[in-house]
């Protein structure tokens, strides 16, 4: 039986609502808010799916820091018994925690975040050298899932809707290593426009609130300095 109840706070727009909820031991925040929405509100609107931190739907603001609720402990965001929890940042809100996701993965396409195959189905897949330093570079963010905390966590999304953001930025410096992709020209000319990787002021939320423990600053970096070698080259 719980011994004791949190005091969540859940920010619905342009009101709050706060709800006693019963504390158990190795509670999540999800389990909180789930046990609101089967208990207190069912018109709760949220998102989750997989609860073991594979998917990364269940991403929100706990205490005003972008994380992921399902892997978030009560005991470790606790403050005074109580808790307060809100839609990720710089997206749109649908409802209550729901955030529209469409503007995060039109900038995913807008770096051109999408593979440029080099070969077709028929042909032998192509060797990769695992040791390579390219190779390396685009091992380290190919564990990105575009769970959008990053992007809520980023201060110059807020303040510059154009820019592009951490995880596509993570994701065109992924492709411009990998060896089997044939669209370095193209992922140059989309990182380095107006909305591009020279936005990034390298405050570094994207990679201190990272679940995965990624580090798209230093992607957006190296992006930095091959946009600016391609545009050398350009005018010589």
């Amino acid at each position: 039986m719980p011994q004791d109840t949190i005091r969540l706070t859940i920010d619905r727009g342009a009101a709050s609502e706060s709800f006693d909820v019963p504390a158990y031991e190795s509670q999540t925040v999800l389990d909180v808010v789930s046990w609101v929405q089967q208990n207190a509100d069912p018109s709760l609107a949220y998102r989750f799916a997989c609860r073991v931190g594979m998917c990364g739907s269940c991403a929100m603001m706990v205490n005003g820091v972008p994380r992921w609720t399902c892997r978030t402990h009560v005991s470790k965001v606790l403050k005074g018994g109580a808790l307060q929890v809100g839609p990720l940042r710089n997206l749109p809100v649908i409802r209550d925690l729901v955030v529209d996701m469409d503007p995060f993965f039109d900038k995913w396409v807008a770096a051109e975040g999408v593979h440029h195959g080099t070969r077709t189905r028929d042909d032998e897949i192509a060797p990769i050298d695992e040791t390579s330093p390219a190779r390396v570079e685009a091992n380290s963010g190919i564990e990105c899932i575009n769970c959008s905390v990053c992007y809520a966590a980023c201060d110059t999304v807020a303040g510059n809707p154009d820019y592009l953001g951490p995880a596509p930025l993570l994701r065109a410096w992924t492709l411009l290593n990998d060896a089997k992709d044939a669209g370095r020209v193209a992922i140059l000319d989309a990182v380095s426009g107006s909305g591009g990787c020279h936005n990034c002021h390298s405050m570094g939320s994207c990679t201190a609130y990272c679940p995965n423990e990624l580090d798209p600053m230093s992607a957006i970096a190296g992006l930095k300095r091959e946009t600016m070698k391609h545009a050398l080259r350009g005018k010589r």
